[in-house]
């Protein structure tokens, strides 16, 4: 699997040998937003025009488009690591909120 982006949204895309054709779908959305081609020059074509296509979807309904992160995401963890996690945010003075944020943006960063 392969993901292409356009405007800060994501496609996975993938072969399909029976049929000869890439298709994909636009990642981390309720709304089904999909697109195809038989090359992947046109595939990035074709995502553009998909996502275009449904922000004027969007625009004509009065409906605000939905981004495919909005930042917001639920973990479970071990109860011994969130007391942990949250007595280290005490601390440093900081709400467990931005403490796990810092975390993992550095993960992130060590990882690129």
């Amino acid at each position: 699997m392969s993901v292409l982006t356009y405007k800060g949204y994501y496609g996975r895309i993938e072969y399909d040998e029976r049929a000869d054709i890439f298709h994909g779908q636009v990642m981390n959305l309720t709304d089904i937003v999909t697109f195809q081609s038989r090359s992947i020059d046109e595939l990035k074509q074709a995502l553009a025009d998909s996502v275009d296509d449904y922000l004027e979807f969007c625009d004509e309904e009065g409906k605000t488009p939905e981004k495919p992160y909005s930042g917001r995401f639920n973990v479970r963890i071990d109860p011994e690591a969130h007391q942990r996690l949250a007595l280290e945010a005490g601390r440093r003075g900081v709400s467990l909120n931005c403490r796990v944020a810092e975390i993992l943006s550095k993960y992130v960063e060590h990882q690129g």
